[in-house]
């Protein structure tokens, strides 16, 4: 049996299978999610007092600081150039906010917000809890093309500009 190990590795915004190349923890795996976490605030928004909310979003941006940090500092040990860790920070930084906080953040909370409003003759145990599974029910469905768009939006923006 071969070392030789099999990771996932996005590539060209599609995940892809390469041996010996390794996974990124903060984009292919379970780990993910946890930038999503702002996303469970929002469902429960119209269940839980606002601070748990707004905890929710300081989960999501420690997310998104520690996988920048993470990915500068390997690129730094790798040995390159200040100016191209500062350009991948940003990259890393501006995405994660988008794709994980964001865009979701808010799709999510207009989400819950629409469905609150169609239920508004409803009984009061349904005006709480429909919107909170309905905005579960949608972070799945939400993810993915998410994601493919901020892909879109930085390759015509920021990464345009840098490169």
């Amino acid at each position: 049996m071969s070392d030789d190990k099999i990771f996932i590795r996005r590539d060209d915004n599609k995940e892809a299978t390469h041996k010996n190349q390794e996974v990124d923890i903060y984009r292919d795996t379970f780990i993910r999610y946890m930038g999503y976490s702002n996303e469970i605030g929002e469902a429960f928004r119209p269940l839980v007092p606002k601070s748990l909310v707004a905890a929710t979003y300081g989960m999501a941006i420690g997310y998104v600081c520690t996988d920048t940090f993470d990915k500068a500092l390997r690129l730094q040990m790798e040995g390159a150039s200040t100016k191209e860790v500062v350009i991948r920070g940003g990259d890393v930084f501006a995405w994660q906010m988008m794709a994980s906080v964001a865009i979701p953040g808010l799709v999510i909370n207009r989400i819950t917000w629409a469905t609150r409003s169609l239920l508004t003759r409803a009984p009061v145990a349904v005006l709480k809890t429909v919107p909170t599974l309905v905005g579960l029910a949608s972070i799945p469905l939400i993810i993915h093309p998410i994601d493919n768009l901020v892909d879109r939006v930085m390759d015509a923006t920021y990464r345009k500009v840098v490169r």
